[in-house]
């Protein structure tokens, strides 16, 4: 079983900039989503693209069930999938950059290997990057894990202190971006993915997709 999506519109994006890129996307639930609120877990990007696919969809199933109920086969089959992706990308003079949560909120800096420790400390030469509405991990990770903070509906505050703090906040507007939010320059996080070359103290506006699309809870500002 592949774990990590080596092709899809944002790794082809990333390919022309130099890098190679793994994304892992389970199905999102409460449990593998702790800090979800009802609008990001009803517009989720899960549903976004290919994610609508049937055959996605069991796709992700089946992966998040591996992680749920064997971790440790699970964890292994991930560090394999890495190790593909490094002798690949270096094959072809391209850097790797892995997406843990594509479409969920995993605390894997958590998560060890007996032998070599976290995923971060198994392979420190890749960059590992994600979003996440948990305002505890902002500044706690790994040097090699870069986390954008995610706006929701009912977290505006934290969010402005997130952007106060000198973190970068991602927002979902409806149909066009604003130049500014809350005072902080917003850029166009759709042109690409690599979230650790945002710089500082930005607010990476993106446009609702999937049925983020019909949002009325206050997630998607319009």
């Amino acid at each position: 079983m592949n774990l990590l999506t080596m092709s899809n519109p944002k790794t082809d994006k990333a390919q022309r900039e130099g890098y190679m890129v793994g994304i892992l996307h389970l199905k999102p639930d409460y449990e593998i989503c702790q800090n979800a609120s009802k609008g990001c877990m009803a517009g989720c990007l899960n549903t976004a693209g290919r994610g609508a696919m049937n055959m996605t969809q069991k796709a992700r199933a089946r992966r998040t069930d591996l992680y749920k109920n064997h971790l440790h086969r699970f964890m292994h089959l991930l560090r394999e999938d890495i190790e593909k992706l490094k002798r690949k990308a270096e094959k072809k003079g391209m850097k790797v950059c892995i997406r843990l949560n594509g479409t969920s909120d995993v605390a894997w800096h958590k998560i060890t290997f007996s032998d070599t420790g976290s995923l971060f400390e198994t392979f420190p030469d890749v960059q590992f990057y994600d979003y996440t509405p948990n305002p505890d991990r902002m500044g706690n990770v790994p040097p090699n894990y870069h986390l954008t903070f995610s706006r929701k509906e009912d977290n505006d505050e934290v969010s402005k202190w997130i952007l106060n703090k000198g973190h970068n906040v991602a927002v979902v507007f409806r149909n066009k971006l604003p130049d500014t939010w809350h005072g902080r320059p917003v850029i166009d996080g759709d042109v690409s993915d690599l979230r650790f070359n945002d710089g500082h103290n930005v607010v990476v506006g993106l446009i609702a997709k999937g049925k983020a699309r019909k949002d009325t809870s206050g997630f998607v500002i319009d």
